[in-house]
């Protein structure tokens, strides 16, 4: 039997996304995000308002979609309630966020540049999407989010996921994606552990303490 509900979460799955983009300052922006879906070389991406990086997408053009493994859910999680944007809003202050000007060094990542835009890339990342933006829309029934439409220019993808003999396919058992579902990580078949925002965002269910 079905049950008509109100839910206040739709993340049903999505692969988690690095963004990768250039502060007004020259300095890097390295944040997590999981609303993101790719048609072609195109691909559309659903970011708050007061995000560091929908300033950034807006005032540079474009950004890296750096694409974490399964295997890399603690860097992640450590970007999860950091923000680049000095002023944050007073519903952010209550979810926990906190400004941090060096996401890198506090995920432990490594920056590498782009070869065709500015912004940076993540080394650690096994697939990395050189992108620029081509269209900004706001987000009908949400007035605090923007969606973001890129193109994919240049991909760079560790050799070993790309299927054997091919420089254009990758192997789809081979690529284990980091999945954010319900605020909680997947990977490797299972569930991996729940994001700092599940408790940010008041998420009932299995929660663990913070890692470090």
């Amino acid at each position: 039997m079905h049950k008509v509900t109100d839910l206040k979460v739709l993340y049903f799955g999505t692969p988690v996304v690095l963004i990768g983009s250039r502060n007004a300052d020259g300095g890097a922006n390295l944040a997590p995000m999981s609303s993101a879906w790719w048609l072609g070389q195109s691909c559309l991406l659903g970011l708050g308002n007061s995000a560091q990086t929908s300033a950034n997408l807006l005032r540079e053009g474009e950004c890296v979609l750096n694409l974490p493994s399964s295997a890399m859910v603690d860097a992640v999680d450590r970007l999860a309630l950091l923000t680049g944007n000095p002023v944050i809003p007073a519903y952010r202050r209550e979810q926990g966020y906190r400004y941090e000007p060096r996401k890198f060094e506090a995920a432990g990542l490594t920056e590498v540049p782009g070869e065709v835009v500015r912004a940076p890339r993540a080394a650690e990342c096994p697939v990395q999407l050189e992108c620029r933006l081509v269209a900004a829309r706001p987000l009908a029934g949400n007035g605090r989010c923007t969606a973001f439409e890129v193109e994919v220019v240049r991909a760079h993808v560790d050799e070993r996921l790309l299927v054997p003999g091919s420089d254009h396919y990758v192997d789809p058992v081979g690529w284990d994606p980091l999945i954010m579902k319900f605020c909680e990580f997947f990977g490797e078949g299972r569930r991996l552990a729940p994001s700092r925002l599940a408790q940010g965002w008041r998420m009932p269910g299995r929660l663990a303490p913070a890692r470090a």
